[in-house]
């Protein structure tokens, strides 16, 4: 163990500057036995640090290496497992547990007992050493001399310094001067004894020398004696004359204090004089209201364009006077608080005459635009407010200056303005929409003048209503035209047609003309009114110096309300509102209380255009939905995008009207049990819905409105079919399944509407199976005696008789096979197909063109029949030579001679 120690100390640690002071050979507890040493170590540097490092032999030599290295202040648990019993595992808690097995106990007693030293003397902290008696820890020195060799132990042994600094190193400068020594005495090696008598000897004559220097040196100490009380004699001398040029610098020290302060006291004159200079050329500068100034404001023209720009610039030289921030103590000059009360006097005077100035402006608008609302109104046109408004906000920073300066007047300003404006536009407005609704009905007013504007709104709401009397002639009620029946084939047009009235208007006194005529006044409606009030709106903005905060062009309006089953979104919601600014708010207040009157009329125009027609409800469904689309575009919270967005709610709820209306009168049609059926009428007025659909909503905003529309409408058409075919009695249900399915068909084919290519492929698949179904039904079995034996037939094979033996039954002999097929001739089957195609084209209607269909598909399945008979003749009558008196040319000719016939 000590070869091995001065091996690990030589090749190791002295590289690193550390002493090794114990070692311990270990091995991992409950693992592979593989042996390491675990070793104390102290650094020869101060500040000395402890570590346990822990080396193994290399895998490739012979050679020891360092693998870990842990700190000993980082050790907090040293755990000897067993207090009282020997045993030669213990454990060491750094950062984790390390689990050891020493090779003997008496090593692990000598390493526990380092670490308790070394503790002890560098480190000092709180280390447990549990599970290893205190006793052990006091006498385990001595037990560690007996057990372990005397070279080892001299690292461990005591507990002073003494014992743990027993070896020390030399370092290089002392091996060297110790090698050139013992090179001058080669034989200090061979005897010892020799070269310590010459150490003693050369170490006594340098004594001497030393005792000799210090005798010689006597003398050059007096001498230096001397020399320092020469020097003190002189620095007393110095310190008087000293003393006497002190007391002479003393009065020269008094007058230049004098001075000093006398220069100090003038020099704070001249600040002062300085400071009070710059406060008062500041109070001159900053509150000086030139003469000009306060002339304009006391008597400057605000009619003129001259005299408004001067009023303006004084109004903003004295705000910037009564704006002045003064200083602490400016408020108490008398002259300071004369000059503020003139500016509080020169603003209230301006302030009124500016108000009473454009209050009389407000005044004369009204006036001004009455004269000619008479021409606007006779035409579909909104008076122009350009040049009102052109000529108001040349006033526009006189109004900021008074929303700044005397907020009281400016809200006064505010509030005649939205009076006097909100009465003139419901003058106009009212009679705009007027001249809409009679243009929408077509009625004319013999000697109407408009010269008598304002008109009352009594008297507009009576107008009105006789504007709809006299569209009494178109008016009716439907629930007669509900309640028809279908006559015949000649009538089936007529109650199509009057199953189109949605409203209370006769559809057959309705064409295109009429309803583009509608589209075209709506739009221009619409288009004039949103200029209107985008003008206004951005008039009042820039006037009242009210800020607009729009929001990003394109976001969703976020506030949805469920509507007759569809969500639409509004223009406004509750959140939007209380997060705006007050001034948007404030604008679109004023919006609001200035064209009061655009959203019920608006209301009321709807309500009229569905009332002419239902159908109408389409084209305001688009046209609403493009302008409010391009509202939301300018602003999503404007008073326009609002308003807009109420109405379409409106407009979006007749529109779902419309649809449950027509699905209503589905349900409700009635069916005659005399006549056949033919198209059903909501067949052939789904027809036209969807094509008038198609043509309004083409690249529409809203296509999903009416999508949704179409699978309801599609869906009430499909259920309606079957219940009348179910409740027809004259015409045969596969008939008038296969009829308006193949109608339906052919219109979703010719229409492409890409959601409803479902219900596209099951309407021909209705049409396809009820066709077949009908040709069987009415086909029946034309050979039916034949048809009786063949079955009889396939019944023997079924039973397991074999086809070939099928002759020896005597019932189906070749005899009784002859028997039966003598009684078809073709001439009889020819009749009997000729009776067969009369029955169809009672069945069938005109409309649909169908006969030709079913007769060659009749034709088809007799041909089946005709191949699967003579199929069984050859399998089940071999060789007999029996086959049907007529042929499949013979069926062709037939077939194709009665179409022709007929």
């Amino acid at each position: 163990m000590t070869a091995i120690k001065h091996a690990l100390q030589r090749d190791i640690f002295t590289p690193n500057d550390e002493r090794l002071l114990s070692i311990v050979n270990v091995c991992k507890a409950g693992k592979k036995k593989r042996n390491c040493f675990l070793c104390a170590t102290v650094t020869t540097e101060r500040p000395v640090q402890v570590n346990v490092v822990k080396v193994k032999k290399s895998d490739k030599g012979d050679f020891y290496k360092r693998q870990t290295a842990w700190v000993l202040r980082d050790l907090a648990v040293v755990d000897a497992k067993d207090a009282i019993k020997e045993n030669p595992e213990f454990d060491l808690h750094f950062e984790k547990v390390y689990k050891w097995v020493a090779s003997s106990i008496a090593e692990k007693n000598t390493f526990i007992s380092c670490i308790w030293k070394l503790n002890q003397r560098y480190i000092r902290k709180k280390i447990d050493f549990i599970n290893v008696s205190s006793q052990l820890l006091e006498e385990l020195p001595k037990v560690a001399e007996e057990s372990v060799p005397s070279g080892e132990n001299q690292n461990v042994a005591g507990g002073d310094e003494e014992v743990v600094d027993e070896y020390q190193e030399l370092n290089a400068r002392e091996e060297q001067d110790i090698e050139i020594m013992m090179e001058g005495c080669e034989y200090a090696i061979s005897n010892a004894e020799a070269f310590a008598d010459k150490l003693s000897r050369e170490l006594q004559v340098l004594d001497g020398a030393n005792i000799h220097s210090i005798m010689a040196s006597e003398k050059q100490v007096n001498i230096l004696m001397k020399l320092l009380d020469e020097a003190l004699k002189e620095v007393d001398q110095i310190e008087v004359k000293l003393s006497s040029y002190e007391e002479m610098l003393q009065s020269v020290k008094e007058q230049m204090d004098q001075i000093s302060e006398s220069n100090h006291l003038i020099h704070l004159s001249n600040t002062n004089n300085l400071k009070l200079l710059s406060e008062i050329e500041f109070l001159v500068n900053h509150m000086d209201l030139a003469k000009g100034h306060i002339k304009a404001l006391q008597e400057g023209d605000l009619s003129s364009s001259r005299g408004i720009e001067a009023c303006t610039n004084a109004a903003d030289a004295l705000l910037q006077c009564m704006s002045v921030t003064l200083q602490p103590g400016h408020e108490m000059l008398h002259a300071v608080k004369q000059q503020q009360q003139r500016f509080s006097d020169l603003r209230e005077q301006f302030a009124r005459r500016l108000a009473s100035h454009l209050n009389n402006v407000f005044v004369q608008q009204g006036h001004d635009q009455s004269s000619t609302l008479a021409q606007h109104s006779i035409e579909l046109t909104l008076p122009n407010h350009h040049p009102f408004h052109r000529d108001l906000l040349r006033y526009a920073k006189l109004m900021e200056w008074l929303k700044n300066t005397d907020y009281g007047k400016y809200e006064g300003l505010t509030t005649n303005y939205m009076d006097y404006l909100s009465r003139l536009y419901d003058r106009e407005i009212k009679d705009f929409f007027e001249v809409a609704k009679i243009k929408m009905t077509g009625a004319t007013k013999e000697g109407k003048k408009f010269a008598t504007l304002p008109r009352k709104e009594s008297a507009v709401k009576q107008e009105t209503e006789s504007l709809h009397g006299s569209s009494g002639k178109l008016t009716g009620s439907t629930s007669s035209l509900n309640k028809l029946s279908v006559q015949s084939s000649g009538n089936r047009r007529s109650q199509s047609s009057s199953l189109l009235d949605m409203g209370n208007m006769s559809a057959s006194d309705l064409d295109v003309a009429d309803r583009t005529k509608f589209d075209k006044i709506f739009e221009q409606v619409l288009s004039e009114l949103e200029p209107l009030c985008l003008a206004e709106q951005d008039f009042i903005s820039k006037f009242f110096k009210l800020q607009q905060h729009l929001s990003i062009p394109g976001t969703p309006m976020s506030d949805a309300e469920e509507v007759d089953g569809g969500t639409l979104s509004r223009a406004h919601n509750t959140a939007g509102l209380q997060s705006m600014t007050s001034e948007n708010h404030m604008i679109r207040q004023m919006m609001i209380k200035i064209f009061r009157c655009v959203e019920p009329e608006l209301n009321h125009l709807i309500a009229l255009g569905d009332k002419i027609d239902s159908f109408n409800s389409l084209y305001m469904l688009v046209k609403m939905s493009h302008h409010v689309w391009t509202a939301q575009n300018v602003d999503p919270t404007s008073f326009l995008s609002t308003t807009l967005g109420n109405v379409l709610v409106t407009v979006k709820r007749n529109f779902d009207k419309c649809i449950s209306n027509q699905i209503k009168q589905m349900e409700d049609v009635k069916i005659s049990k005399k006549s056949k059926v033919g198209i059903l009428p909501f067949v052939a007025e789904f027809e036209e819905f969807a094509a008038l659909a198609e043509s309004i909503f083409r690249n529409a905003e809203r296509r999903g409105d009416l999508d949704k529309a179409y699978l309801k409408l599609i869906r009430g058409v499909f259920t309606n079919v079957e219940k009348v075919a179910n409740e027809s009695q004259k015409t045969p249900r596969d008939v008038v399944m296969m009829e308006n399915f193949h109608h339906i068909f052919a219109t979703l084919s010719r229409l492409k509407i890409s959601c409803l290519e479902a219900e596209k492929k099951e309407a021909k698949q209705k049409y396809t199976d009820h066709l077949q179904s009908y040709v069987i039904y009415s086909l029946g079995q034309p050979l039916e005696k034949l048809n009786h034996f063949f079955e009889g037939v396939e019944a023997r094979v079924a039973q397991g008789v074999r086809e070939e033996e099928v002759s020896y039954q005597l019932a189906f002999n070749k005899q009784e096979l002859r028997k039966v097929i003598k009684e078809y001739p073709g001439k009889e089957v020819k009749k009997g197909l000729d009776n067969l195609y009369k029955k169809v084209d009672k069945h069938l209607c005109e409309e649909e063109n169908l006969l030709q269909v079913v007769w060659h598909s009749m034709q088809d399945e007799f041909i089946r029949q005709y191949k699967h008979f003579e199929g069984l003749i050859a399998r089940c009558y071999p060789g007999s030579g029996i086959t049907m008196e007529f042929t499949i040319q013979d069926i062709l000719d037939y077939f194709s001679s009665i179409a022709q016939s007929h």
